[in-house]
């Protein structure tokens, strides 16, 4: 099994809704997402995945929330734009765009700060 890493930031402002604590209140993060590929083998020319390919799907979703108050933005206004909502909805997104026969998502981590991190992944 191969694996790939890229690792991408973006900034943006929520609150946690229901919350009982200072995260109830409107805050914003430097999030830091690292999208982690698997694949059971390489191309013809040895590549799991271009980097590049996984930069420019992950930038196009990164887009729609740099810089955005997330709870307004779909689907965070249903649901709790936590950090493990999060790198679920860059899992799925991306799977949707990266996944084919040979290749999958692996996992998403989302870093709201530097010590602090949620992920979504299948096995």
């Amino acid at each position: 099994m191969f694996e790939v890493m890229v690792q991408k930031h973006f900034s943006s402002a929520h609150n946690l809704r229901g919350y009982k604590g200072e995260c109830e209140a409107l805050h914003g993060h430097n999030w830091s997402v690292e999208v982690v590929v698997r694949a059971e083998k390489l191309n013809d020319i040895g590549i799991a995945l271009d980097f590049k390919d996984i930069k420019e799907a992950l930038s196009g979703l990164m887009g729609k929330l740099d810089h955005k108050y997330l709870n307004e933005i779909s689907p965070f206004d249903e649901i709790n734009p936590t950090t493990e909502n999060i790198a679920k909805y860059f899992f799925d997104a991306l799977s949707k765009t990266l996944n084919d026969d040979r290749l999958r998502i692996y996992r998403v981590n989302v870093w709201e700060t530097p010590g602090s991190c949620g992920s979504y992944f299948v096995d």
